[in-house]
């Protein structure tokens, strides 16, 4: 298992600049992000030259694009606004073999209009579940075309905000190019962590088995008792737990930090390669 890290964790002027930071930490692998080179994260277009000169950044520094994030609100209110998301998908989709990656995260979204992270009531009608199936049809149908790959994360505040519905997602769609992100912290409600996280194993037990064998990326980071989404190392998450889970699914892709400030990568780094040695993986 390797682990890698956000690429926008380092505010650089320049995309040759967050890879030098990252390298200096002695990694190899990063979600990339296109905000890393001056422009959204979900771009209108993206110059070839651009792509090729990122590719060529990373690949002189021997770092791998891991995945690059393409999240929009995929159940927003505004028919426009995910129409909009979807046609910047195709943007990034159609830039992902120059990049350098074939791998595009996702976010299931939420009714919320404005937070694509945030709880909503509605998340839970049967209506958010449709549109969900609507628009990640439309984005199935651009990684078909591309030759891409895209992940979604199960989180508590979006409509797959459980293992068990994002095992019911991926039975629904039935693609080859729909896979999923494991991120341990994303499975404790915010609302109620302590109670959630005494139940650990329980929760995490059911995450890996329903997804474990559909995993493609790991992410890390930690959570509070008192909700608070931290770097990780610096929370209450059983991450024995969490690497031995991800080990014994036979996960042996990056495991990639992001939710921490640049001054906390060291520390962070420190911990989780202590726990990889703990259960006897090393990086690759």
């Amino acid at each position: 298992m390797r682990l890698g890290i956000f690429a926008k964790t380092f505010a650089r002027s320049s995309p040759e600049g967050a890879f030098d930071a990252l390298a200096s930490y002695g990694l190899h692998e990063t979600q990339f992000n296109m905000s890393v080179a001056g422009l959204p994260s979900m771009p209108d277009e993206i110059d070839p030259a651009l792509a090729d000169r990122v590719r060529k950044a990373a690949a002189d520094r021997n770092i791998a694009l891991a995945a690059i994030s393409g999240t929009f609100n995929m159940i927003h209110p505004d028919v426009g606004v995910r129409r909009d998301g979807l046609r910047r998908l195709g943007v990034l989709a159609g830039a992902c073999e120059r990049l350098g990656t074939s791998k595009v995260t996702l976010c299931t979204g939420t009714r919320d209009p404005e937070d694509m992270w945030r709880r909503h009531p509605d998340n839970a009608r049967p209506e958010a579940w449709r549109d969900l199936l609507a628009t990640m049809q439309g984005a199935l149908e651009t990684a078909e075309e591309h030759s891409v790959t895209l992940a979604f994360e199960p989180e508590t505040g979006n409509v797959v905000d459980s293992a068990g519905k994002g095992r019911r997602l991926l039975d629904e769609m039935r693609s080859p190019h729909l896979k999923v992100v494991m991120d341990a912290a994303n499975l404790f409600d915010a609302e109620d962590p302590v109670r959630r996280l005494s139940r650990s194993e329980e929760i995490l037990d059911e995450a890996f088995g329903l997804l474990g064998g559909d995993l493609v990326l790991a992410h890390a980071k930690d959570v509070k008792r008192s909700g608070e989404i931290v770097a990780a190392g610096e929370g209450d998450s059983d991450y024995d737990l969490y690497v031995r889970y991800l080990s014994e699914a036979g996960y042996a892709g990056p495991l990639v930090l992001h939710g921490l400030a640049e001054e906390e990568v060291a520390g962070s780094l420190a911990f989780l390669r202590r726990k990889l040695a703990k259960v006897g993986i090393g990086e690759d």
